[in-house]
């Protein structure tokens, strides 16, 4: 059931609220107020001119949540440019009674200003009211009953309302994705030659994905963005990454702007509908990288000017609420030395200082493999508002700079999430299945690779010189059987290892070829690349371990093979996997008594 419930502030006249969504722990709750009419081509500016910040407090608990403009409060139906509707997100992450204060004022650039008493008072600012809070009701993988994915510290993200933690799978590709044909004034700019119509994905093949129920707009638009994420779900994937802005990038077809040439006004209707789509993937349980620019316009805005103040904070007040959100500051950050380490150090500490959630920041390091540490990630140890790394590498590269970054962040103090996130060569990637059914290379060394080092998981590019590839990506059944390689190797993490509390632990095998994955005395899991056996050093004498197998190319449930347990206190053999004994198995040894 949706709530709406319309409440007149007596004590302030002309001021009108509507309070929207589902007054539940960890539902987006929708506050619309009746503002300053204007529109997006006025002057003053209104992104810039006006400020709405909204103050929700609970105990010792404390949000101070940005606002936006919103045009007629219906413009991801109507294409509505100009009204008097201005709206706030807020995700609660306690039931019961919270407070909340609205300020709302105006003056030049106010709106990047960090003073909160800049400029002057509009009509509502000072403004009061409560909402009380009920438990959420969600099952399944919806984010609404897991709460928001946060940084916690650790290797891997956790959602705040259940404690489990979240390991990474899903598509990298089209990066583009969001240059969709039915969101409205999405039009080419002579991006790179890709096989589209008019350089704009539909997703047709996915249309009939989408079901009875779902969201779309404007008389039925959005099935064939819809129906795609709807069937990577169904493959089991949970993460998805797309650029907001790539102009004089690649594709040049992504700008919240309302013009390829504008930087300071923002198109209220794309980006309402963008907001649909990423409230299904909230309702699906799907991450969603946000990469803010590409690195050929790293430029545009500037380092931390006024404009990239304005982009962050209409990011942040139009989609920090998604439980999800992973910023990420640019694909391929950096690689020409534009930003110092202080230049990317501020943009972090502002991003953070907008986004109420405190949602994880990276950024896509190109080829970190090549780079001197003090050119690449290396000179953000231990800075504590960055938190991963992106990396873009050939798969071979995967193992070690996945344990490199891993290990040198919880040495600095501050561990991070490292995750894959492109794998070269660029033409080629992941091929579609009907090129690289098994998908060899990457799924052994870039899935399990970054996985069996502690990694936060892997999302990946398909590359330029196949069908469906990056830019031009329409089908994601082109690599149906990939996902299903990707999924056997996530349900194994999730579904058998402890994995938050494991760490590398070769040392115990003393083989070159082979991965272990470990808690010590409790838990081992030993990858084995090309098959064949193993054996493991068991130092804890008086107990019992069973040894199981998994299998990477079919999954499912844990098998026998030739060695069923094992007695610590020394040096044990693991045995033979059940079946083609060639072929790449994991190994799992738990402790039974």
């Amino acid at each position: 059931m949706r709530l709406t419930v319309l409440v007149l502030l007596t004590a302030l006249p002309g001021f009108g609220q509507q309070i929207s969504g589902e007054l539940k722990q960890w539902h987006a709750v929708t506050l619309t107020f009746d503002g300053p009419e204007t529109s997006e081509a006025a002057n003053p500016n209104p992104f810039l001119f006006y400020r709405l910040d909204v103050t929700f407090l609970k105990g010792s608990k404390r949000f101070v949540v940005p606002g936006y403009f919103a045009a007629d409060g219906n413009a991801a139906e109507s294409s509505g440019t100009a009204g008097n509707k201005w709206r706030v997100h807020f995700v609660p992450d306690e039931t019961g009674e919270w407070r909340y204060t609205v300020s709302f004022r105006s003056g030049e650039n106010i709106a990047v200003s960090d003073s909160a008493g800049a400029g002057s008072p509009v009509v509502g600012d000072g403004a009061t009211g409560t909402l009380r809070i009920a438990a959420t009701d969600k099952t399944g993988r919806d984010h609404r009953r897991r709460g928001t994915l946060r940084y916690t510290g650790e290797h891997y993200q956790q959602y705040a309302g259940t404690g489990e933690y979240f390991i990474q799978a899903g598509s990298q590709s089209p990066e583009n994705f969001l240059a969709y044909a039915e969101f409205d004034n999405t039009v080419d700019h002579g991006g790179a030659a890709n096989k589209l119509r008019d350089g704009l994905h539909r997703y047709e093949p996915h249309i009939r994905d989408w079901k009875a129920g779902d969201p779309s707009w404007k008389e039925g638009r959005g099935r064939g963005i819809i129906g795609a994420l709807n069937y990577l779900a169904g493959k089991g994937m949970n993460t998805f990454y797309t650029l907001t802005m790539n102009i004089d990038g690649d594709g040049r077809e992504i700008y919240p702007w309302t013009s390829y040439e504008e930087r300071a006004r923002y198109d209220v209707s794309k980006l309402a509908q963008w907001e649909i789509v990423f409230s299904h993937m909230d309702r699906l349980g799907m991450q969603v990288m946000l990469i803010t620019q590409e690195e050929e316009n790293e430029q545009i805005l500037g380092k931390l000017t006024p404009l990239r103040k304005l982009y962050y904070r209409e990011l942040v007040a139009r989609f920090s609420h998604h439980h999800g959100i992973l910023w990420d500051l640019s694909e391929e950050m950096d690689r020409w030395r534009y930003y110092k380490t202080r230049d990317i150090q501020e943009l972090c500490d502002y991003l953070k200082r907008l986004d109420p959630y405190r949602h994880p920041i990276q950024y896509v390091q190109w080829k970190g493999e090549i780079l001197p540490d003090d050119k690449g990630y290396g000179r953000l140890l231990g800075f504590r508002n960055f938190d991963g790394t992106a990396l873009q590498h050939d798969p071979e590269h995967t193992y070690p700079q996945t344990l490199k970054w891993v290990e040198a962040s919880a040495k600095a103090g501050h561990k991070w999430l490292v995750g894959v996130i492109e794998i070269n060569p660029t033409s080629s990637g992941v091929l579609p299945d009907e090129n690289d059914y098994w998908h060899d290379t990457i799924r052994k060394a870039s899935i399990w690779g970054n996985l069996m080092a502690g990694g936060a998981g892997s999302i990946h590019f398909f590359g330029y010189k196949y069908p469906n590839s990056d830019l031009d990506m329409e089908d994601w059944r082109s690599r149906d059987h990939f996902w299903d390689l990707m999924r056997h190797a996530h349900e194994f993490f999730t579904r058998y290892l402890p994995f938050h509390e494991m760490r590398r632990a070769n040392e115990v095998t003393g083989a070159a070829n082979q991965w272990v994955f470990a808690k010590p005395g409790e838990v081992y899991a030993i990858y084995l690349p090309e098959g064949g056996t193993t054996e493991l050093e068991l130092p804890w004498p008086g107990s019992t371990f069973e040894v199981k197998w998994y299998d990477p190319r079919f999954g499912g449930e844990l098998q026998d093979g030739t060695v069923r347990t094992v007695a610590g206190g020394r040096r044990v053999q693991l045995g033979e996997a059940p079946k083609e004994r060639s072929k790449d198995w994991a190994v799992l040894v738990r402790k039974v008594r």
